[in-house]
């Protein structure tokens, strides 16, 4: 997120773009989260911790809904996730999951044309039936089944009705080999995709206010 931020600021395209980089010390102590604690998020929703290994989704639900407090009207995150992606489509791709059809084929359409790898995986009403707990609003894990698209369906009751979408790049984000388009070790993946589609919206800003000056002018003829 950093590089892509860094790349789009030099770029200066004609589009407002926020980048949050959400960290946390992932330290054990005293005050550390144990199986049966009962958090509450920054919009309110009580999250149950069921398993202390998916405790980066805590913070990257924290984000979300920060995002949408500053009035974003679309959210990409990334993070690696889960091990389950991995599992799914191992190295070779990222899973993209999403709220949004429309938005999601529109940055896909941009992102698989530069040189990353992407997957969407279906977002049922079943996985954010799996993330329901009996205690607090969610639970933050749902077991091995579906792993990857119970974290999403967790993810999504952050963002409310904002066009969405995540993309777990646990399986992409390292890699041990090399490809033409790829480096071996960490591969930077998704800042290609970021700063594409970032441009493509810049872009078509740009034809849209260009249209809508010519249509203007030729009203006033």
């Amino acid at each position: 997120m950093i590089a892509a931020m860094g790349a789009i600021a030099q770029l200066k395209p004609k589009i407002n773009v926020i980048g949050l980089a959400p960290a946390s010390e992932n330290l054990p102590s005293g005050k550390a989260t144990k199986p049966g604690d009962v958090v509450k998020a920054m919009n309110g929703k009580t999250i149950e911790v069921i398993n202390t290994d998916a405790e980066g989704r805590l913070v990257l639900a924290d984000a979300l809904a920060y995002a949408c407090t500053l009035g974003a009207t679309k959210i990409i995150d990334a993070a690696t996730l889960t091990g389950a992606m991995v599992i799914a489509l191992g190295h070779a791709a990222t899973g993209a999951i999403s709220n949004d059809d429309a938005f999601a084929a529109q940055f896909l359409s941009v992102a698989n044309d530069a040189s990353e790898r992407y997957w969407r995986m279906p977002l049922y009403d079943d996985f954010s039936k799996k993330v329901k707990s009996e205690i607090a609003d969610l639970r933050n894990s749902a077991g091995r089944e579906a792993g990857s698209l119970t974290a999403a369906a967790f993810l999504k009751a952050f963002v409310g009705e904002t066009p969405w979408i995540h993309l777990d790049i646990a399986g992409t984000a390292y890699v041990e080999d090399e490809k033409p388009y790829r480096s071996k070790g960490p591969t930077g993946v998704p800042v290609r995709a970021f700063i594409a589609y970032v441009e493509a919206l810049a872009s078509e800003n740009k034809h849209l206010s260009v249209a809508k000056a010519n249509g203007a002018k030729t009203t006033v003829q």
